[in-house]
């Protein structure tokens, strides 16, 4: 078993904050040693909980959209990681809304996982949890908009909340886009 199954498997029978979730611990994510894109996003939702299937609802449509590509690259272990903030489903808020990513994920695996997929050249940090981990504080319009190239690319979150946010910022289509995608083929292309 390679030192990447072996962790895979260890993260898939995590229970360390299994008291606090309201489904119960299922990790969702998707890794290989092979890939150059990985995709950080927030937490899985309740479809993804049921499905185990990452980015399986209406944001993975929009996040692959933005990324010019459908579910046969995007599900394709060799060229794409996803790897959440919080690798199981975190539960609702009082008011509403997903509650934010377990903290105790993201430092007991990330940097785990990352070591065991050398080849990655870009992270999409999708959401302001994944930015404010990997590029500091700030607000999720201004680490969007202030990209510098390098290792990250900040995407807001793709959930129906951010149509009225791509409205508002017309410089995202324009701008960001393009350069996602011509990202996204390069470092998938087979």
């Amino acid at each position: 078993m390679s030192a990447l199954a072996a962790l895979s498997s260890a993260a898939q029978g995590c229970a360390v904050c299994a008291a606090a979730l309201p489904l119960g611990p299922r990790p969702v994510f998707q890794v290989s040693e092979t890939v150059r894109l990985l995709i950080i996003g927030q937490a899985p939702g309740t479809r993804v909980h049921e499905t185990g299937i990452p980015f399986n609802d209406a944001s993975g449509e929009r996040l692959r959209g933005w990324m010019g590509i459908g579910r046969d690259v995007f599900y394709d272990a060799a060229r794409i990681a996803i790897m959440p903030m919080g690798f199981c489903y975190p539960g609702r808020l009082p008011k509403g809304g997903d509650a934010p990513p377990r903290p105790e994920c993201a430092p007991l695996w990330h940097e785990k996982f990352l070591a065991l997929m050398p080849r990655v050249e870009l992270i999409l940090l999708v959401g302001g949890y994944a930015q404010r981990r990997y590029l500091g504080k700030g607000s999720m319009t201004g680490h969007v908009r202030a990209q510098r190239g390098g290792r990250f690319l900040a995407l807001p979150h793709p959930s129906w909340r951010t149509t009225a946010w791509e409205r508002k910022n017309p410089w995202f289509g324009a701008e960001i886009l393009p350069r996602l995608r011509a990202e996204v083929a390069r470092l998938t292309a087979e």
